[in-house]
């Protein structure tokens, strides 16, 4: 079986602007910023705090762009979760597709 990272980090080439996604409780969330990987390692403590989701909008930014992010998402949760994942909340609802089963991003 391959291994498949849970986190995506992606910096700049001079480490002047940093990134990292990751996959968690349903949501595709970001950290940026050089203080939050300048002490990191697997066995730190990482606060939720310092990760916010992504909005639908923002993925479809990067889907459309065919990002790192999104070719790595593409991966991670299959192209029709992260169709699911660009398509906003009130769509999903007037279509039918509950919340829900977008939420076991870890498949």
């Amino acid at each position: 079986m391959a291994f498949m990272p849970v986190n995506l980090r992606v910096e700049a080439p001079d480490g002047s602007f940093q990134e990292e996604y990751r996959i968690h409780d349903g949501d595709i969330e970001v950290r940026t910023g050089p203080q939050y990987f300048e002490f990191d390692s697997p066995d730190q403590y990482q606060s939720d705090e310092e990760w916010h989701p992504l909005t639908a909008e923002q993925l479809s930014a990067h889907v459309q762009g065919n990002t790192v992010l999104a070719q790595w998402l593409r991966h991670r949760i299959g192209w029709r979760r992260l169709m699911l994942a660009c398509t906003d909340p009130q769509t999903l609802e007037t279509f039918g597709v509950s919340r829900s089963s977008n939420s076991h991003y870890d498949a």
